[in-house]
């Protein structure tokens, strides 16, 4: 994992406001220790994550990354990737492992769960009419992996026009090097349109 010391940190326009909305992906058991999709380093940011929802958890929305029933239903190059991971479709995977954390299911509610079925959480339209009706202009993410579920939901909301802030030390990915690539891309290639702050920071602006 890079140090954040590396990258560019920091509010570059200011503390987020009363619109702002804390989108925490895919914590779930899916990718904890056990599984075979165990994300290494996931329990390392865990604390941090669970130092943030505590903070707010009426402001925070959990996705869940939900696989397919059975093969049939994959659309598309998804039927191939779950062909490589069959004993992940929901016929034969243990229900369980699609729960979140258990120290973050606890925040249930005031905070609220999103499903959905693919890396992006804005493909259907959902999740970006709920934050547009709530009048959500602030996006802070969270969660894993870095280069794929979190990446695809960070470009999403940059589409959408949101303000991005990337907590760096409460994201997590199964290979460092991605991770580390992703991050650089983000503070590099996306610095008018992505923030990086540190937890502890973060929750000191949100006061």
């Amino acid at each position: 994992m890079q140090d954040a010391t590396k990258v560019s940190e920091g509010l570059a326009y200011g503390p987020p406001g009363e619109r702002t909305i804390h989108l925490c992906i895919d914590m779930q058991r899916l990718f904890d220790k056990g599984s075979d999709w165990e994300v290494d380093w996931l329990r390392r940011v865990l604390p941090n994550i669970c130092d943030l929802v505590e903070r707010i958890p009426d402001r925070t929305i959990f996705t869940r990354f939900i696989t397919p029933e059975t093969l049939e239903d994959a659309p598309g190059a998804w039927r191939r990737y779950y062909q490589k991971w069959p004993q992940m479709l929901r016929r034969t995977l243990e229900p369980d492992l699609l729960r979140l954390l258990p120290e973050l299911e606890i925040h249930l509610p005031p905070a609220r769960l999103f499903d959905k079925p693919v890396y992006s959480p804005w493909m259907d339209g959902r999740l970006h009419g709920m934050l547009q009706q709530d009048r959500i202009d602030t996006v802070v993410m969270t969660g894993g992996e870095t280069d794929v579920c979190l990446l695809a939901a960070i470009m999403g909301a940059v589409d959408l026009g949101y303000r991005v802030i990337v907590v760096s030390d409460a994201v997590c990915s199964s290979t460092d090097d991605t991770h580390d690539a992703a991050m650089e891309m983000y503070a590099k290639r996306f610095g008018q349109q992505i923030e990086m702050v540190e937890t502890e920071a973060l929750i000191a602006a949100l006061s």
